[in-house]
């Protein structure tokens, strides 16, 4: 039976680093995956960046399980080889295990042409994962290549396993796929988690109040596995301006919070009843 490891993105709790350590600390979480530090994206740490974060966990007794990266989230041709070798290079540093990457978006209409241009600007990915022995993993998200579970399918595929899979089941259903079919085809390549909720008319809600079928398929992945998994927090509750636009529905999201602070700690606590 695999151990389902909890992991969170603690800068939806707050901006600023030593809040965030000082959060996990405090719901007995022992990892974070880090994607800004005191306003700061992860892609922009130079080296010294990386190390005084790295000191900070430490005095808190945190660990990185992944580095949240936005690699992959622009056109094939608008690829950054220098910002992709600072992730993986501030990854190292901070000890983490993996690197969250995206599939490049694409104004090409021609599915073979879009494949192949994708694939080309993720090889010099895939090749940072080998020379710093860590694994690239793919998240699926709306419009990039990898936004169905097939294409995400075709990715792992491809490359064989110098690229991972991080099952976000709250995208799924934000896309208008079954969260739970995605989840038996791509079961036995998932690497780690992203746990978010979500309802297909576009409300992102708290663990276990959507359609995203988080209980059930943690619950099958649990019983099936014998490795360890990380399951990352991504509550995404606290809404941002434009957020309808962003996902191209209308909605009311039922669930409202003063802050950050608020919605994050709704996150963990209803997760934790779902665990």
């Amino acid at each position: 039976m695999a151990e389902l490891i909890l992991s969170a993105f603690s800068d939806e709790y707050a901006d600023g680093l030593e809040k965030q350590c000082q959060a996990l600390k405090k719901f007995g979480i022992r990892y974070m995956e880090i994607r800004h530090a005191d306003g700061k994206n992860v892609s922009l740490f130079t080296e010294s960046d990386a190390v005084k974060v790295r000191k900070m966990l430490d005095s808190y007794g945190l660990k990185v399980s992944s580095v949240g990266s936005p690699i992959g989230k622009t056109l094939p041709e608008q690829a950054d080889p220098i910002l992709e070798e600072r992730v993986f290079s501030a990854a190292t540093i901070l000890g983490a295990k993996y690197v969250r990457i995206f599939s490049f978006y694409s104004h090409d209409t021609d599915k073979s042409r879009r494949r192949d241009k994708t694939f080309a600007a993720l090889e010099p990915v895939a090749a940072l994962g080998e020379k710093y022995g860590i694994l690239p993993c793919h998240e699926n998200e709306a419009n990039i290549y990898g936004e169905s579970p097939e294409n995400c399918l075709d990715i792992l595929r491809f490359f064989g396993g110098k690229i991972g899979c991080v099952f976000d089941m709250g995208n799924f259903v934000l896309d208008g796929y079954d969260a739970w079919d995605a989840y038996l085809l791509l079961r036995d390549r998932i690497d780690y988690f992203h746990v978010k909720d979500a309802l297909k008319t576009g409300a992102v809600v708290p663990p276990g109040k959507g359609e995203a079928k988080i209980k059930e398929i943690l619950h099958d992945y649990r019983n099936r596995k014998e490795n360890n998994v990380f399951i990352t927090l991504e509550p995404h509750l606290q809404t941002f301006s434009g957020f309808n636009a962003l996902v191209g529905k209308s909605f009311d999201n039922p669930y409202k919070y003063k802050n950050k602070e608020e919605a994050f700690t709704d996150a963990v606590n209803r997760l934790s009843e779902l665990l």
